[in-house]
């Protein structure tokens, strides 16, 4: 029987080629003959309740599947993320630390992090040589 951990890295393996796959101009180009047949089929079946319910069952269960697996994806890139970000955090001297953590910080603390970055901002733009302006050694 397989470990559980085994099955988790199958499945993040399954996911991630599914995602890149669907996510390719190749599936859009079958996806839109799939329904250009179906359209196109629909006088040969009288335009029947079974030819669409044909459609809507089908798009209805890939929709569904195709849920778990761009979130797992999702995911899995959003941690990658996290983890690149709080190595830069950690290697930069001047960093506060917190940012390591802020994916756990509750909605005040964020909403209190942004009023001091937009402050931050609203002084470096009024400074002289702010980032609004000219910088330093930048082409013009």
């Amino acid at each position: 029987m397989p470990t559980l951990e085994g099955m988790h890295e199958r499945f993040h393996k399954f996911a991630q080629t599914i995602a890149e796959r669907v996510g390719s101009v190749q599936a859009l180009v079958i996806a839109c003959a799939v329904v250009l047949a179906w359209a196109i089929s629909g006088p040969l079946f009288h335009f029947s309740d079974t030819w669409q319910l044909v459609i809507n069952t089908s798009t209805t269960i890939v929709t569904f599947l195709m849920v778990f697996v761009i979130q797992a994806t999702q995911n899995r890139d959003a941690k990658a993320v996290h983890l690149k970000l709080d190595e830069l955090i950690r290697a930069h001297k001047h960093a506060r630390t917190f940012f390591e953590d802020l994916e756990d910080a509750t909605e005040d603390e964020l909403k209190e992090l942004s009023h001091q970055f937009k402050r931050a901002h609203e002084r470096a733009s009024e400074a002289p040589g702010g980032h609004d302006g000219p910088r330093k050694g930048a082409p013009r």
